[in-house]
């Protein structure tokens, strides 16, 4: 038996997130079936985040185990081949059979992407919010400062029906603008569902004069989705990179 660590990268416009669900087009449904005709198998992959309708991966790692002996590049060509131009290969390996692209994650790094200008840019279309108003990049990492360490980020959290632990450690939060185009990266040991979204929602709202930089720690300790700002559009952010 073989556990294979692969990367990938994909363009999630047309696909309803990451993971498996009956009747709808999925990542891990696509991916699976490419991965099962090369293999001549029945494959499970193992991703290593669940990701919303929309959100794009720079690098995303999925683990699957296989009893084939294929070589690595035929593995990542034959499937690639199988593969829509919107998702693709980009390594494999093979790891111990005990590792979990999931639960053996250390920390994850996004990015947001923003197209600030009055006009739309047609390159940018499901890449990147367009967002109009002015930005003061100085006032909003002022607010993105408040996000760094640990806390508990329940006010940032869509929802949370089964009570998890919504404590999370934000390693990194940068924001920068070169001409039109605004990037936003943060890293962090896990997040919440929707939390960087609303982050960036909130640091939106700064720009907006709707809230302060310094609302910013009330805002953590109310502990209520009300507090804080809008859900960003999904069509922005990208997983970035995977820690292990």
């Amino acid at each position: 038996m073989r556990n294979l660590k692969v990367i990938m990268a994909f363009k999630g416009t047309d696909y309803h997130g990451f993971q498996r669900q009956s009747g709808i087009k999925t990542v891990q449904q696509t991916v699976e079936e490419a991965v099962g005709s090369v293999l001549n198998e029945k494959v499970t992959i193992f991703g290593c985040s669940r990701t919303d309708k929309g959100v794009h991966a720079n690098e995303y790692c999925f683990n699957l185990k296989t009893e084939n002996q294929i070589r690595h590049r035929n593995f990542l060509r034959g499937i690639n081949d199988r593969l829509p131009d919107d998702i693709s290969l980009i390594s494999c390996e093979d790891v111990p059979l005990d590792f979990h692209a999931r639960y053996d994650t250390k920390a994850k790094e996004y990015i947001y992407l923003i197209h600030n200008s009055e006009s739309k840019n047609p390159f940018t279309r499901d890449l990147a919010l367009h967002y109009r108003r002015p930005m003061d990049i100085e006032l909003m990492k002022k607010g993105a400062e408040h996000f760094l360490g640990t806390h508990d980020f329940l006010s940032f959290c869509s929802k949370n029906g089964e009570k998890e632990n919504t404590v999370r450690t934000i390693y990194k939060f940068d924001i920068e603008k070169n001409d039109t185009a605004v990037k936003m990266t943060i890293c962090g040991d896990g997040f919440l569902y929707n939390m960087i979204r609303i982050m960036v929602g909130t640091l939106l709202w700064i720009n907006e004069g709707r809230l302060t930089p310094d609302d910013i720690p009330s805002i953590i300790e109310a502990k209520d989705r009300g507090s804080s700002g809008r859900t960003a559009l999904a069509h922005g952010l990208y997983l970035n990179k995977v820690f292990y």
